[in-house]
């Protein structure tokens, strides 16, 4: 079957899976090896960071005020409001969800307080990390559905191989930590595993909504680079730097940004 002449709901489901696939594989590390070194998770989270900061210009920010050409005035309005609104989107949900960010004592958990354990707290982190990603990419496969073109259907496989790569290692970021709380080697993986769930669910959910109300895409897309962005500035740059590793946390984000921009532009 060749992938890319297929329905764009067909794609998405295709790659809400393909992301989960690679996320577990990143969680299923723990099942075979001792805790890496910090500076190696600095490094993917760096890149981690650089990935979703680039797939949010070159994906999402860009197409949405081309989109915006001649059916906006100002052109930047769709761009600017839809990115605000899913920053505070994200906000909220930091607000109210529990988590604990990596490395932090369970005392300085965020959201609202709760009794869960450590484990689940940094469960509930990665998932909250993961969901603006799945949105994004299902937005982008959904707005194939009014736009029907190879050039799309590229695009679109970009960000998926894109934020697919950055998933190995959020697998593992989740995993490892999970491990030296003490919990067993199966259950750190299965928490990876659950994370790469939400992702997936949010493929669905960014796809359907396109589908269903085209008049929002300019919006919805810009949407979902506010939402990653937030979470870069909120928890993956600011965790990557942590650790005293900040150079090769730095590089780890150049070389991420640099890859999703090659991706987005030999693709698209």
């Amino acid at each position: 079957m060749n992938l890319e002449s297929s329905h764009p709901l067909f794609q998405a489901l295709i790659a809400g899976i393909f992301l989960w696939i690679l996320t577990t594989a990143g969680a299923s590390l723990t099942l075979f090896t001792k805790e890496p070194k910090r500076k190696f998770l600095d490094a993917m989270l760096g890149f981690a960071g650089g990935i979703m900061l680039s797939a949010s210009f070159w994906s999402l920010l860009l197409p949405s005020i081309t989109m915006a050409e001649g059916r906006f005035n100002p052109v930047w309005f769709p761009a600017a409001l839809g990115f605000l609104i899913g920053s505070i989107f994200i906000y909220i949900l930091d607000k109210i969800i529990p988590h604990l960010h990596l490395w932090n004592p369970v005392e300085e958990s965020e959201g609202i307080k709760t009794s869960l354990n450590k484990a689940t707290l940094l469960t509930l982190a990665i998932s909250l990390h993961n969901l603006p990603e799945g949105i994004a990419v299902g937005v982008v496969y959904g707005s194939e559905t009014h736009a029907m073109s190879g050039a799309k259907a590229l695009e679109a496989i970009a960000l998926t191989l894109g934020i697919g790569l950055q998933d190995i290692p959020e697998g593992i970021a989740v995993s490892i930590p999970l491990r030296g709380t003490g919990l067993s080697r199966t259950k750190s993986f299965l928490a990876g595993w659950l994370s790469g769930f939400v992702e997936f669910v949010g493929v669905i959910l960014g796809t359907a909504f396109v589908f269903i109300f085209s008049s929002v895409l300019p919006f919805a897309l810009s949407f979902a680079a506010g939402a990653m962005i937030y979470v870069v500035i909120e928890e993956a740059i600011p965790e990557a730097q942590k650790g005293g590793n900040s150079d090769i946390a730095t590089i780890g984000a150049l070389a991420g940004f640099m890859l999703m921009m090659v991706l987005d532009v030999a693709f698209g």
